[in-house]
């Protein structure tokens, strides 16, 4: 049996009523399990500060990289052109889905502790009036860093694009102002900051720009606008959904209010990103992101310089007192990941940090 908490960027520490959930079946067809669809669509939308009139949720099977996927292969239609943003691995799969898809892309790479830079993004709206649509990370769990999506958003609409942001590992802990932001689909997952378990992933989209998506797809499992035709008639999904996964999504809705809402699951993550930063400074670790850009999700820090240090050693030293940790996700760099979300709280930031001073004084 699983003895040790997650400190990953999701899945994550899920609570022992989340589980509970699952422990049901439903029928796929019923009126009770088509209204838990529904309430969930609705529920998504008020984190999202967005009205149901202007506004639409889809929720669509498979993880959150199906969810990204499904709004690359589907909104960007055959004449379009996607400028995408990146900084780490999670921008290039998106470039990935791009040439699957063969949908032109004009790809800015920025390095990976660094965020994308609105001027520069300007620079090449102004010169390639081509581009229909911009895409881009919001926390990039590579590194760690937040990216500043609101500026983005602005340009977006300033220069008439429409606006897609991966909000995977951010949404329902970062406060996301979609409309103020201009964002016109955003996509998360089950399994991230709403703490659920794996499953789905679900978008959040403007319903004018998603009703110019008909007959656009370029996949059939993946279709958004059919998705959402089917969905909006009364809660049903058009293939086998995740009955079960949809239940503990449920009940982790009914969890964040309890929480306090976004607001407050905003804090106790940030708390626990602070604490851990300031711990493990003081054990000699180094962050690899700039603390202006770093998020409350996941914290990179670089291997110690000079020392006697084993990933995979301490790893399984850490797993066995009762924690995961995730390797580093560079390539230039040797480095190890943490994540503070899910059912974490300052204790076990601090037990956690205790062992990994006693794992560093075994080593010398």
């Amino acid at each position: 049996m699983n003895t040790y908490k997650l400190l990953t960027p999701g899945p994550l520490t899920t609570t022992a009523t989340v589980k509970e959930a699952m422990m049901i079946d439903h029928c796929t067809w019923d009126d009770d399990y088509k209204r838990i669809t529904q309430d969930i669509r609705k529920d998504l939308l008020g984190f999202a500060h967005v009205s149901e009139t202007e506004y639409t949720t889809i929720l669509m099977q498979g993880s959150g990289s199906f969810g990204v996927e499904s709004v690359i292969s589907t909104v960007i239609p055959k004449d379009g052109c996607l400028l995408l943003l990146s900084n780490g691995a999670y921008g290039e799969r998106i470039y990935k889905m791009c040439c699957y898809h063969h949908i032109d892309c004009m790809h800015m790479r920025f390095a990976y502790d660094e965020i994308p830079d609105p001027i520069k993004v300007e620079e090449v709206l102004k010169i390639n009036p081509q581009i229909t649509h911009i895409a881009m990370i919001h926390s990039e769990t590579t590194s760690g860093i937040l990216n500043d999506i609101a500026s983005i958003g602005k340009l977006s609409h300033q220069y008439k694009k429409i606006m897609i942001v991966d909000a995977m590992s951010s949404f329902g802990a970062i406060d996301i102002k979609m409309k103020e932001w201009y964002i016109d689909f955003l996509i998360s997952s089950a399994n991230k900051c709403i703490q659920g378990v794996p499953g789905f992933s679900f978008i959040i989209a403007n319903r004018d720009k998603l009703k110019y998506c008909k007959d656009q797809a370029r996949t059939l499992s993946l279709d958004l606008y059919d998705q959402w035709v089917t969905m909006e008639k009364d809660g049903k999904w058009r293939y086998t959904s995740p009955t079960h996964v949809v239940l503990a999504f449920s009940k982790a809705i009914q969890e964040l209010k309890e929480e306090g809402g976004v607001y407050a699951r905003h804090q106790r993550y940030q708390h626990n990103m602070n604490l851990l930063i300031q711990n493990f400074e003081q054990l000699g670790f180094t962050l690899y992101v700039d603390k202006a850009n770093q998020g409350p999700i996941i914290a990179t820090f670089l291997y110690p310089e000079g020392k006697n240090f084993d990933f995979h050693e301490m790893y399984q030293y850490i797993k066995a007192r009762g924690y995961a940790i995730y390797p580093g996700k560079l390539t230039d760099k040797e480095t190890f990941r943490i994540g503070v979300i899910g059912e974490i709280y300052e204790e076990d930031i601090q037990k956690l940090s205790r062992i990994m001073k006693e794992y560093m004084e075994r080593k010398g």
